[in-house]
């Protein structure tokens, strides 16, 4: 398996722990703000991303669905109103973030239709072809090892299943690059330190998103992973990108 820059950057340079373990302790700090500083951060717009990320499964009507990096269940409650599938699994490293996804989904009674669990994108713990779509947003720069997570969800997938990713990405457009930079770099640490007292987690998700392979370089990853069908559909001037393929 090829390894990628964004592999190496971590949230605590240093630390002899590995990146997957840092990424769990990271949001497992960060947890009790994580939903409240994605709205104020984003000015509510992740809401639309992720709509938008899930429409891309509609002509497909999953009834099984596998969302990888659950967080605190933000994607697999929407896909129950948008899909109307038949069950949900989401999986998380962190358990801070499960726990408060466990209690959303608690209070808006959707447990028959989801359940959260502790889990790995490298180590999948179900069966081949157990499921008929895999979503993961914001959660692929996270991965210790990214062929390996999405080789392991193709695994997962059933034959014409799909894999549909949201990640943020760089803008291109002059201006806005400049205004992007300057917030990722300095507005987003400040905002992290200030509501979760935790400035390193804003700063690793600017070093994350700097050196992610995106646009073609990402649908390539999953061309050569034997992907079929590969897209991407940049979001908000670039910010965001939808990346997609089926098995």
């Amino acid at each position: 398996m090829a390894e990628f820059a964004h592999d190496k950057v971590t949230p605590l340079q240093g630390s002899t722990l590995s990146k997957k373990e840092q990424v769990a302790g990271m949001f497992d700090s960060i947890a009790f703000r994580y939903d409240f500083l994605n709205r104020f951060l984003s000015a509510g717009t992740d809401i639309r991303w992720r709509k938008k990320a899930l429409a891309q499964l509609k002509n497909l009507n999953p009834q099984t669905i596998l969302d990888v990096a659950t967080g605190t269940a933000d994607v697999a409650i929407m896909a129950c109103s948008t899909l109307q599938p038949k069950s949900i699994v989401g999986i998380d490293i962190s358990n801070g973030m499960l726990e408060l996804g466990r209690k959303k989904v608690e209070k808006l009674k959707l447990g028959h239709l989801i359940s959260l669990q502790q889990g790995d994108s490298e180590t999948i713990n179900f069966a081949d072809n157990s499921f008929d779509a895999v979503t993961v947003a914001f959660g692929v720069r996270n991965f210790q090892h990214l062929e390996q997570g999405l080789a392991e969800i193709k695994r997962v997938l059933r034959p014409g299943g799909k894999l549909v990713v949201l990640e943020f990405s760089k803008p291109k457009a002059a201006g806005m690059k400049q205004l992007y930079s300057l917030y990722m770099h300095t507005v987003a640490p400040a905002a992290g330190k200030l509501f979760s007292k935790n400035r390193n987690a804003y700063k690793y998700l600017d070093e994350s998103i700097k050196k992610f392979p995106e646009g073609k370089n990402f649908t390539t990853v999953l061309d050569q992973l034997g992907y079929a069908n590969t897209y991407y559909k940049p979001l908000s001037l670039g910010i965001c990108t939808i990346y997609c393929g089926d098995k």
